[in-house]
């Protein structure tokens, strides 16, 4: 079993929320709340009214939640390969692209139980637009922190309320990890040229940051559904019945371009943060990995 990918994973997902969270905050805004209509408006908004902490609202939790699932992600794909190449008897020979493909879906759906209580909490945070200047006892703000918005939604909701958008979730990141690590060892094996050799350092982060924007691509449409849905309810009146009335209702009322409207924000966040990612798992499995035998790990890309 390979314990290096868990803990590579969890320090590279921890830098990765580090880099993206802002772009992060504009994008969960442009998708619930349709007084924003735009990146640099809702951008400029939100520095204006609430200045450059607006941007990193909520962002204690899901640092530490990200680190666990990211740790999660990594692991689950990494033994996942070894586990169906030693299926096929080729326990020395490469991995399959059917095999990438499955066990990044494996990953992505693995997470899931362990990031969604963090990513409702974040969302909400990110759409409390009041400025924490306003005083703690304004009627608008709802939720005093990430911890108070996590007992929040458990008192009102239950443990079930946690995972309330979990369906969505599963359905973006199953498919859009399998994306993301397919489109990663397409471009890593391509730069290699086929062989064992490490590609460069810029070659790690090249191929990262092109493959988080390839895993968003087909991420984004469910991304909207499960932030609706994650919201829906806080500000009164619960709006969507469920997964298959948010998608239909907002088919109909908005039309089928409302499902991409924050895809060029998530493919302007997804390029540093998973540059940043990569190159961090790469180096610290390289570094952690110590013994000929762990041949499966991944090459740091420093050479």
């Amino acid at each position: 079993m390979h314990f290096v990918d868990f803990v590579s994973g969890s320090v590279a997902g921890a830098c990765g929320v580090a880099v993206g969270y802002p772009l992060d905050t504009v994008k969960v805004r442009i998708q619930t709340q349709k007084q924003f209509t735009g990146f640099c408006q809702c951008a400029a908004e939100t520095l204006s009214k609430e200045g450059v902490f607006g941007f990193f609202k909520g962002m204690l939790l899901p640092l530490t939640t990200v680190s666990m699932t990211s740790s999660v992600v990594f692991g689950t794909y990494r033994n996942c390969l070894q586990c169906l190449r030693q299926a096929r008897g080729g326990d020395w020979g490469a991995n399959t692209k059917m095999e990438v493909f499955l066990s990044g879906l494996a990953g992505g759906v693995a997470q899931v139980s362990v990031m969604s209580p963090g990513d409702i909490v974040k969302v909400r945070l990110q759409c409390q637009t009041e400025s924490r200047q306003r005083g703690l006892q304004k009627p608008g703000l709802k939720y005093l922190g990430p911890v108070h918005c996590l007992l929040h939604i458990v008192k009102e909701d239950g443990l079930r309320g946690l995972y309330r958008g979990a369906l969505p979730l599963t359905l973006r990141d199953g498919p859009s990890y399998a994306t993301y690590f397919l489109t990663y060892t397409t471009l890593h094996d391509w730069m290699s040229g086929g062989s064992n050799k490490k590609p460069h350092w810029t070659g790690v982060m090249l191929a990262g940051g092109i493959a988080g924007m390839a895993g968003w691509f087909v991420a984004t449409p469910m991304d909207v559904i499960k932030a609706r849905l994650q919201m829906d309810g806080v500000h009164g009146t619960q709006r969507y019945k469920g997964f298959v009335h948010c998608f239909t209702e907002t088919l109909r009322t908005e039309g089928a371009g409302v499902f991409f409207r924050s895809l060029s924000i998530n493919c302007l966040r997804a390029f540093p943060v998973n540059m940043v990612v990569f190159f961090t798992y790469e180096v610290l499995t390289g570094f952690l990995t110590t013994t000929p035998e762990n041949v499966d790990s991944p090459p740091w890309g420093l050479e």
